[in-house]
């Protein structure tokens, strides 16, 4: 696997893209031999301890700017820093630089429609349903869906059965806040546990369900309420992965000023900042109610793209192909 390519697709050029992948080689190494051979080992590294730690010499300590290249690294991988708030010689460490604040309001335009569901992230996504007639059943590999909103969650469990639900996958070089979904009313917030599995697609592929087993905030939101997009309960599941150490919530009315924790009864704007996964790559989860939304048809499309090589194909014996997407793109609409 190591060897295999794992290309998404650009969606503003709809170009395949091959990804660099992060510490490849450290992943295989970590999922392979050390979880095949030192269980006890593996557990240990994929705890919250030694996330944090790795996470702190990766992307706070000062040293770590030279140790990654500094911004010449960044800007490699396509770092736009004209889009950022602050000036780019204050972006000291990598940390710095993935917990940027971007002037999203002029560089991530938004649908005006009330209807429409946005992109949480600057990522990388795929669509999911739990529906048995979908034919977007993906769900086995990437989470048990009891575990994943909690097994002492049994309202949420009822809710969303058969619902559908879109994957956001962020990389470490992309902006690292998320931003509403959708627009309605906080009805519950909880965070729940866990590991700190690397979200890495090889990683995903040899581990079982790996993003209900790590730790992740949960927030509930009804949509149906006035100046809601209308598509009944939404979960907004954020989910920290290796040497992520911190899932800040932090939502603003307006751009970043004001950060508030999340609170039931809040009103939620789309588009809006809320929450900062601190530091690295990490992923979102985004689950619907049955039959309430409609799929982006051309994210649809690249993810059965039969000429991108994904990892994911080799697991599903399928095409299973992600889409790069902006933080407040549209990815879906009400039905």
């Amino acid at each position: 696997m190591k060897n295999y390519p794992h290309q998404y697709i650009d969606r503003e050029s709809g170009k395949i893209v091959d990804e660099s992948m992060f510490a490849d080689f450290t992943v295989n190494v970590l999922y392979g031999a050390i979880k095949e051979n030192a269980p006890a080992i593996f557990s240990a590294l994929t705890g919250r301890q030694f996330s944090k730690a790795i996470g702190f010499l990766n992307y706070k300590h000062v040293l770590s700017a030279r140790l990654t290249g500094g911004l010449e690294f960044l800007k490699a991988l396509g770092v736009d820093f004209s889009e950022c708030l602050e000036p780019v010689q204050n972006l000291s460490t990598p940390a710095k630089v993935f917990e940027r604040q971007i002037r999203y309001w002029q560089r991530r335009p938004m649908p005006k429609e009330p209807w429409t569901v946005t992109s949480p992230s600057d990522s990388r996504v795929l669509f999911g349903s739990l529906c048995g007639h979908s034919e977007i059943l993906i769900k086995g590999k990437f989470f048990n869906y009891d575990e994943l909103f909690g097994i002492d969650k049994p309202q949420w469990l009822k809710a969303f059965k058969g619902g559908d639900f879109m994957v956001f996958r962020l990389t470490p070089d992309k902006y690292h806040y998320n931003h509403n979904p959708v627009s309605g009313q906080v009805i519950d917030f909880y965070e729940i546990e866990g590991k700190y599995h690397s979200c890495n697609p090889c990683a995903i592929i040899k581990t079982i369900t790996p993003f209900s087993k790590n730790r992740r905030s949960v927030t509930i939101i009804d949509t149906d309420v006035e100046g809601g997009t209308k598509v009944g309960f939404v979960a907004f599941i954020e989910i920290a992965a290796l040497m992520i150490g911190d899932i800040v919530q932090c939502y603003s009315e307006h751009r970043y000023e004001n950060p508030q924790g999340m609170m039931p009864g809040m009103f939620l704007k789309k588009g809006n900042p809320k929450s900062l996964f601190r530091p690295g790559a990490s992923t979102n989860i985004v689950f619907f109610q049955r039959d309430k939304i409609h799929f982006a048809e051309d994210i649809l499309l690249n993810m059965r793209n039969p000429y991108a090589k994904s990892r994911y194909c080799a697991s599903f014996n399928l095409p299973i192909v992600e889409t790069d997407v902006k933080v407040r793109s549209l990815v879906a609409v009400a039905k």
